[in-house]
């Protein structure tokens, strides 16, 4: 091979292969909007709570993050960072929230201690809680929202801070198309609409985790990561839907509709995709996960809103800050997370600030002006092998 066309063809992979992916790693763009993380813990190789907190104020964009727990350590690490915080409290404590003693002792402790200097915005009782099979936690779920205000109101917290409670989408019983979205019979009467009337008297959102990833099929992965389809019309509207979340925030909203609420927000609680799976699933990679959700903070950010829901945007956590290696299940549900324990990024989504980025870009950098200088030393020793 002529030692021209030789060299030609290693810059030219350098440049097409290598440095796409470099600059593709220091993507930055402007976000504007509520961008949050889901923080969980479920693993044995994380960094300090305190080291995450100034990473998160310091080096991303991610202005909220949702806490599993009430965590003192964890509620201390964010204190002066700015970054809003939402505490939850989990599903078996539920029943004892009921009692207002009860609940006033786990503000006085849990809550009131950080006043001032964390910026504690919400409280989520239980998580997708009307998805489980315990009845007794169903039943108590509203009266402990409602005795959790109480408890709130006795400190003059609860203009300060929020209560609200996570969903499955199987709380619907119908979702296709989006108008058509109507809460399971039973549960719309006599636990959504009074947990529906509770967030409009306190002025507090109805909080969905809609994860495209769990509902798609290999016909409808495009329209689940965001890429260009004919769409979807739903004929009731005439509307069209370019994006599976799209439909699936319709769904909810035309069911809070359906029970006769029309002013109350929609908050994505978690949503994600997952760099790694099992043998056998399909685009569950780093490329796919990145997809997703760089394609979701663009749209939750642009103030398109949804087909039911116009000219809005959308507070979104995305889950999750952290790979879990101790989390249970399939292999992707241990890998869902946006960064390594060592903070360095699964995949890049925009959402470190420039400083950050050009920081882990140093490292890129460095492999690249190796593999550059390796691909010089094999056509320097094919060159010399010539003579």
């Amino acid at each position: 091979m002529d030692t021209k066309i030789l060299i030609s063809l290693v810059f030219n992979i350098t440049k097409s292969i290598i440095l796409p992916l470099l600059v593709s790693f220091i993507y930055t763009q402007g976000v504007k909007g509520s961008i949050g993380v889901n923080y969980g813990t479920m693993a044995d190789n994380l960094p300090p709570p305190a080291k995450v907190a100034r990473f998160l104020q310091h080096s991303t964009i991610i202005n909220r993050v949702r806490l599993f727990n009430a965590d003192p350590e964890m509620l201390r690490a964010f204190a002066g960072t700015g970054i809003s915080i939402t505490v939850t409290i989990p599903n078996d404590q539920i029943p004892r929230l009921t009692n207002l003693d009860f609940a006033q002792q786990w503000v006085k402790d849990n809550i009131v201690p950080h006043i001032g200097a964390t910026y504690i915005t919400r409280i989520l009782v239980g998580n997708e809680v009307l998805s489980t099979t315990n009845k007794l936690l169903v039943l108590d779920l509203v009266p402990a929202m409602q005795t959790l205000h109480a408890a709130l109101v006795e400190e003059s917290l609860d203009h300060e801070i929020k209560i609200s409670t996570p969903h499955s989408l199987g709380i619907l019983f119908n979702s296709s198309p989006p108008s058509t979205g109507k809460f399971r019979a039973g549960y719309d009467i006599y636990i959504l609409k009074p947990l529906l009337s509770f967030l409009q008297a306190t002025s507090s959102p109805f909080m969905i985790n809609p994860y495209p990833f769990f509902s798609c099929s290999t016909d409808t992965l495009d329209y689940a990561l965001f890429r260009p389809t004919i769409g979807l019309l739903d004929e009731n509207t005439n509307l069209i839907y370019s994006n599976m979340l799209d439909g699936q925030l319709d769904a909810i909203f035309s069911a809070i509709e359906r029970l006769g609420f029309t002013d109350i927000d929609v908050v994505i609680t978690e949503t994600g995709w997952p760099s790694r799976g099992d043998a056998g699933q399909s685009a569950v990679d780093a490329e796919s996960a990145a997809e997703y959700n760089k394609k979701l903070i663009q749209h939750v950010t642009s103030g398109i809103g949804t087909p039911l829901m116009p000219n809005r945007t959308f507070e979104t956590y995305i889950f999750a800050l952290f790979n879990e290696d101790l989390k249970p299940g399939p292999t992707g549900e241990r890998n869902f997370g946006l960064f390594e324990p060592d903070l360095m990024p699964v995949y890049d989504i925009g959402i470190l600030k420039p400083k950050a980025a050009n920081a882990a870009a140093k490292k890129i950098e460095h492999i690249t002006n190796t593999a550059t200088c390796l691909c010089l030393l094999i056509v320097l020793c094919i060159f010399l092998m010539g003579f």
